[in-house]
């Protein structure tokens, strides 16, 4: 699972997680999303000092990191506030 760019799946496992090298990696679990069909996949390894796990996002560009691809993420804009009705549309005079 190498990506153009370096950020293989297994290189971002071994820069947050930083398992001994005995010490074994899985994943437990992998999903797609729905649309676009991105994958995510939740790593764990465990050490004598407990269990460590992280999920991992796949990014078009095929590399993976810890935060989703933008397009995935939340956001809250001034448009999206007033269509909830969260902020007045006018101030009264």
């Amino acid at each position: 699972m190498k990506s153009v760019n370096g950020q293989s799946l297994r290189c971002q496992v071994e820069k947050w997680l930083a398992p001994a090298p005995a010490a074994s990696v899985h994943v437990t679990r992998f999903s797609r999303a729905r649309l676009g069909g991105r994958r995510c996949v939740y790593v764990e390894t465990s050490s004598s000092r407990g269990v460590r796990a992280l999920f991992f996002f796949r990014h078009d560009d095929g590399s993976w990191y810890v935060f989703p691809p933008a397009a995935d993420r939340p956001r809250v804009t001034a448009g999206s506030i007033a269509r909830e009705g969260s902020a007045p549309t006018s101030i009264p005079l």
